[in-house]
């Protein structure tokens, strides 16, 4: 009993939401016209373990998720709070987020990708981890970044039954030999060889920095053109944040 009282107690300290990025704004921008299945959904989180993840992976990328449907438009993710699960667009439409899309991918591959994720609905998220984040979370430690990584991926280490959220769409990808970010190094021969990296490794901004993941933004696809656009005479008061 005391181990679930602590449990979660610190799961609802540390989803607590604390912080609020300012979030990208435009007429006409919406992220979720634009996903398709397969592609994974970044998104800069608000909460206190948000905050954790962002200072220890020095990114903006706080959570990561994966795009299952267009219509009526879901994720499946990680939680914290409830483990493996499908997600509406709705959650997210009010943060930040960016958009990966993997390079090549047949159709068969991205359904054999999204089953592996949906066959793990369920499966808890790894509160270790949260422990091991809450360590380094107030204060923020001045931590050499070479040991960052390490205390996110200090969780239970058990693949079947708990995960994180990078975790389960690294497994995913890695379930139809899609690379991340491998270890690669040269043969002899002259040949690139590829190494799997372990899924617990992964973190989101590995999604964002893959050179196998295209950056999609919905006002650069369709076109955008500057020239286009119709400007007030008047300037915005203070120094804050564009349009």
């Amino acid at each position: 009993m005391f181990k679930q009282w602590l449990t979660s107690t610190l799961v609802g300290y540390l989803t607590k939401e604390v912080d609020q990025p300012d979030a990208v704004r435009g007429l006409g921008y919406s992220w979720q016209a634009e996903v398709k299945p397969g592609d994974i959904l970044l998104v800069e989180g608000r909460s206190r373990i948000s905050t954790a993840i962002k200072y220890l992976t020095q990114s903006t990328w706080s959570h990561s998720a994966l795009v299952i449907n267009s219509e009526p438009g879901e994720v499946i993710e990680a939680d914290v709070k409830n483990g493996v699960g499908i997600q509406s667009f709705s959650k997210y439409e009010n943060f930040n987020a960016r958009i990966c899309r993997p390079i090549g991918l047949s159709e068969e591959e991205i359904q054999q990708v999204l089953d592996f994720a949906i066959q793990h609905i369920g499966v808890s998220y790894d509160v270790k981890n949260l422990v091991d984040l809450a360590r380094y979370l107030i204060p923020t430690p001045p931590v050499p970044v070479r040991y960052r990584r390490q205390m996110l991926t200090l969780g239970s280490g058990d693949p079947t039954e708990k995960l994180i959220c990078s975790a389960l769409i690294a497994r995913a990808f890695q379930s139809v030999r899609y690379p991340i970010m491998p270890t690669q190094w040269w043969s002899e021969e002259g040949d690139i060889i590829s190494q799997v990296r372990h899924y617990s490794v992964f973190v989101p901004r590995d999604f964002d920095l893959s050179p196998y993941f295209d950056i999609i933004k919905p006002t650069v696809t369709h076109g955008f053109d500057h020239r286009a656009m119709i400007w007030s005479s008047e300037e915005e008061a203070g120094g804050g944040g564009g349009i």
